[in-house]
């Protein structure tokens, strides 16, 4: 086995965690108990169909659990502040694929535009 692939419960349960996602709850999606996830998350092999449903849940593809890793998780994240971090083959395909400071930007805008809207509103109604 590839090392990149070895324990993908352990996998699974980290980017449960990553994901602000208790067992209970991706045991309700799936329609499985809690300590039926717990086992999948002890085992070091999962099976394709099962790893594609818990995959599609997490919000991500099964490429992606099978070659997670920590380090990857870090790049990605300092890849916002620090594009230098971005070495070796793991941070060059993780780079985000917008500019998180303009959807802030974006969403100010929308908000001023909705205050806006809501003081013409108020005037109109005087």
């Amino acid at each position: 086995m590839e090392e990149t692939t070895l324990h993908i419960g352990r996998k699974i349960g980290r980017i449960r965690e990553l994901r602000g996602m208790k067992q209970e709850a991706l045991a309700a999606e799936l329609g499985i108990s809690q300590q039926a996830v717990s086992k999948i998350e002890q085992s070091a092999d999962v099976e394709d169909e099962a790893l594609e449903k818990i995959a599609k849940i997490l919000g991500v593809t099964p490429e992606a659990v099978k070659n997670f890793s920590e380090e990857a998780v870090f790049n990605y994240f300092n890849s916002f502040s620090d594009n230098s971090i971005n070495q070796g083959p793991i941070g060059a395909h993780n780079t985000c694929n917008f500019n998180p400071l303009d959807k802030v930007v974006e969403l100010y805008e929308r908000l001023l535009q909705s205050e806006r809207e809501k003081m013409e509103l108020l005037k109109n109604t005087k």
